[in-house]
């Protein structure tokens, strides 16, 4: 990482007004619906009680950020836990930081004794890129088809 760069969890950090106002500042409406979660204090009654927000930081600067968490916009599956709203600044994309989240993610994993990650994405190709494989297609919270990916906690590193 950047001399200054580092991952921090939103929810153990003093400045999360701060933070909120600059995820509130993607033009994602993922991202959107994040803060109004993070803001309104519905974050885990969604997503399940002790899930992360990690953030990828350059000093004061986000960069990239994405969510660790029980569940994520699959209802209907016990598949368990998800890396959610990913999401790279444009201006930063091309330097592979989902990596950086990636491993961030995978030593939480492997703290819980957990050895795999899902997520969920309309996108191809990108997260083949990290070593994730399509394992189905699930509807998600809005009825549409979604690709599940699964990521082996142990191909993480």
């Amino acid at each position: 990482m950047g001399h200054f760069m580092r991952i921090i969890n939103y929810f153990d950090s003093d400045k999360k007004d701060y933070w909120l106002n600059e995820i509130k500042k993607c033009d994602w409406a993922a991202a959107r619906f994040l803060y109004d979660m993070l803001s309104n204090e519905t974050f885990f009654d969604f997503v399940g009680e002790g899930s992360k927000v990690l953030l990828l930081t350059d000093g004061d600067e986000l960069i990239s950020f994405c969510t660790y968490a029980k569940k994520d916009d699959i209802p209907s599956t016990d598949l368990t836990p998800w890396m959610g709203f990913v999401f790279t600044r444009p201006e930063h994309r091309g330097h592979h930081y989902i990596a950086l989240l990636m491993e961030e993610v995978g030593k939480l994993a492997r703290e819980e004794g957990i050895s795999e990650v899902y997520i969920s994405t309309s996108h191809v190709g990108l997260y083949e890129k990290y070593g994730c494989e399509l394992k189905t297609k699930l509807k998600d919270m809005n009825g549409e088809l979604s690709r599940v990916y699964v990521k082996k906690i142990e191909s993480f590193s």
